[in-house]
């Protein structure tokens, strides 16, 4: 890390994830007093080096560790190297862990708790992270909501003695109709719990009933139809602004990136080449 880059603190909410307060910050001189949060902290250091108090412990979190801290537990924090910390963070409170539950018919009568505080998790470290940016970009609310829901699961059956939630039935109507709504809202599609509210089932519910009937989450799913979408347009001739701008993507480059994973070149390149003669 850049020592003389100085501290920097963001702290922010996304509206698709309720209850959820976000930070990514870089702390060098900060030092934490003994406190608690009313819900848990799940954070990544992402370089230097955290010293924290808990459970009684001196604990240092270096690059890549995974930090868990349960609701109510007293901890401090400050810099375990010179140059402090680089350091990414969610702190849901305990009602979105026990809606999360609820959605899976889990046992919701008493809080999930960490075994312990620090973890070599790589999957989970990588996961986290790429949310964590994912919440900072203009993603749409049915892919915040769902990543959410996976990685949160994920957590808390590896580290939390949490139950298999179990295999995820067949229904079949229900994804059918989801499948209906996705297609007639490409651009501006609905968040995951407006789509399950539509077809009856929980948010994470239809979203495991989802990837079981089409081996995908239903924002991937989403992405391959506006794929699809765009290469019938780029047939047609409209330009690959015009096709960003109508079937909602984030922008032209986001658009490019999204159709060159799938077809191998871009929509600029694939719309000038089906215009060619005898092409």
């Amino acid at each position: 890390m850049d020592a003389d880059q100085g501290e920097s603190i963001h702290f922010w909410q996304t509206p698709p994830l309720a209850g959820v307060e976000l930070l990514s910050a870089r702390y060098i001189d900060h030092r934490f007093a003994p406190h608690v949060h009313d819900g848990y902290v799940i954070g990544m250091i992402m370089a230097g080096a955290q010293r924290y108090r808990y459970r009684g412990a001196e604990h240092l979190a270096g690059s890549g560790t995974l930090v868990l801290i349960n609701p109510d537990e007293l901890h401090t924090g400050h810099k375990g190297t010179e140059d402090g910390w680089l350091y990414r963070a969610f702190y849901p409170d305990s009602g979105q862990i026990t809606s999360l539950l609820a959605e899976l018919e889990l046992p919701t009568h008493h809080l999930p708790a960490f075994g312990a505080t620090l973890y070599r998790d790589q999957d989970l470290v990588n996961g986290f992270c790429q949310l964590h940016r994912l919440l900072e970009s203009p993603a749409s609310a049915l892919q915040q909501q769902t990543v959410w829901r996976e990685l949160v699961l994920s957590l808390l059956q590896r580290h939390a003695a949490v139950p298999d939630a179990g295999k995820p039935g067949k229904e079949h109507r229900a994804v059918r109709l989801a499948k209906d709504l996705l297609h007639a809202q490409l651009a501006a599609p609905p968040s995951l719990e407006e789509l399950a509210a539509a077809v009856n089932l929980s948010p994470f519910h239809f979203a495991r009933v989802f990837r079981r009937a089409t081996g995908m989450p239903p924002h991937t799913w989403l992405m391959q139809q506006r794929i699809a979408r765009a290469r019938a347009l780029l047939q047609r001739g409209c330009l690959p602004l015009e096709v960003a701008m109508q079937l909602g993507f984030a922008d032209q480059s986001h658009l490019s990136r999204q159709f060159k994973q799938v077809y191998g070149v871009g929509p600029g390149a694939y719309r000038t080449a089906r215009q060619l003669p005898g092409s």
